[in-house]
């Protein structure tokens, strides 16, 4: 006999017009990602708005993918209440778009990726001051990366995300 109710999480990721979409999780979800963007991703200047309410750990990003080498990047803008660049390597700090940015980088060992499991590096900025809107000039980040020695591959797709961890809440997301 059980001693124990399992709760299960739920996420409706709902597209809307153009540059849009909406996400509602509930119920401790478990790992999960979704947004919008450009495939393939590039040095571009990306505008967007947000009605952003998360309730734990949850993200609200510019995230991409780059091959030769493989490396999964975020430019992180606002989070809840768990800052996921705890346990990486702090590299440096960039200023862009009014704010300073934490830049840090970390390994994955085997873990789920764009060509399956693998194991990969990761790419953070991290905004000091969290935002739900505004542009971020992905240029900033990406040139300060690379002045640090973290060099991007050949890009892959590239999104306003909004990603969650073992938390509940929603998001209302346009890219312009």
């Amino acid at each position: 006999m059980p001693t124990r109710k399992e709760i299960k999480g739920a996420v409706t990721y709902t597209n809307g017009a153009a540059g849009s979409y909406g996400v509602v999780w509930s119920g401790n979800a478990g790992n999960w990602v979704g947004g919008k963007g450009w495939n393939p991703g590039s040095t571009r200047n990306i505008q967007y708005t947000a009605d952003y309410r998360p309730n734990g750990n949850s993200y609200l990003s510019v995230y991409g993918w780059t091959t030769s080498p493989l490396i999964e990047y975020y430019i992180f803008e606002s989070y809840g209440t768990y800052n996921s660049s705890a346990g990486a390597t702090k590299k440096g700090t960039v200023y862009s778009d009014g704010a300073t940015y934490d830049i840090l980088t970390a390994t994955r060992y085997n873990a789920p990726s764009i060509q399956g499991t693998k194991t990969f590096t990761q790419f953070w900025s991290v905004r000091q001051s969290k935002r739900t809107s505004g542009t971020v000039t992905t240029a900033n980040h990406f040139n300060a990366w690379k002045n640090l020695g973290m060099n991007l591959g050949t890009h892959n797709y590239q999104i306003i995300a909004t990603e969650g961890y073992q938390s509940s809440g929603s998001a209302t997301v346009t890219v312009k």
